[in-house]
């Protein structure tokens, strides 16, 4: 079991606030909702809301600021295990999505860094960092011991990072599929790609076969 930083009367209602916030931006959509929208979602008067949070860009970068130190005390309990390094990406991959849609409200909220322009901003590119580094060097630990091919651990844990991030923007948390079955399959499309027999393939721009141009022009120019 993880451990969390306790919390005092302010900071809960700060979650609650960010429960509510959750629920309007998956209605809404972040960009196009507002305090008010947010303090009405709550039956709260907008001014008691402006005491909790000066504005939205402070309620987002909270929100990211709560979801990062989760995630950091995450990755550093799975760190210290004496475990392999795909059972520790596993362990990472499905802790990454209960935290994201069950620990920390307002998932949706985690993807939006360039929404924060003010001073919390580089902290919260730094937790990032830290973050991503603990994924690299699961990956870079899983190559050396020959549980995964030589790979590019900062594109691997880049493109697996998008991948769980990005569920903020379609994930139901009514849908018929677990957090845990999820993660587990989104990990196995990266581990295994999805060839059922994997083989190696041929680079087509080494072979002389070009791919059809995406521009369209006009028959008149040509």
């Amino acid at each position: 079991m993880v451990q969390h930083r306790s919390e005092g009367p302010r900071q809960r209602k700060q979650r609650e606030i960010l429960l509510a916030a959750a629920r309007v931006f998956r209605r809404r959509g972040i960009h196009s909702t507002g305090m008010r929208d947010i303090a009405h979602e709550l039956e709260m008067a907008v001014g008691n809301l402006y005491y909790y949070f000066r504005d939205k860009q402070e309620l987002l970068a909270f929100c990211q600021e709560d979801s990062l130190t989760r995630l950091l005390s995450l990755a550093t309990h799975v760190a210290n295990l004496s475990a392999t390094a795909e059972e520790k990406l596993r362990l990472l991959v499905v802790g990454h999505l209960r935290c994201l849609h069950e620990e920390a409200p307002g998932a949706a909220a985690h993807l939006e860094v360039d929404a924060v322009a003010g001073p919390q901003r580089p902290g919260l590119i730094e937790q990032r960092d830290l973050y991503e580094a603990a994924f690299r060097q699961i990956l870079t630990d899983g190559i050396a011991e020959a549980v995964f091919r030589d790979i590019d651990p900062k594109l691997t844990a880049r493109t697996l990072l998008g991948a769980l991030n990005w569920t903020a923007k379609w994930y139901d948390p009514e849908g018929a599929m677990s957090l845990e079955a999820m993660g587990n399959q989104i990990l196995d499309l990266v581990l295994g790609g999805l060839l059922a027999e994997p083989c190696p393939i041929e680079d087509p721009t080494t072979t002389g076969r070009t791919l059809p141009s995406t521009h369209h022009h006009d028959e008149a120019s040509l």
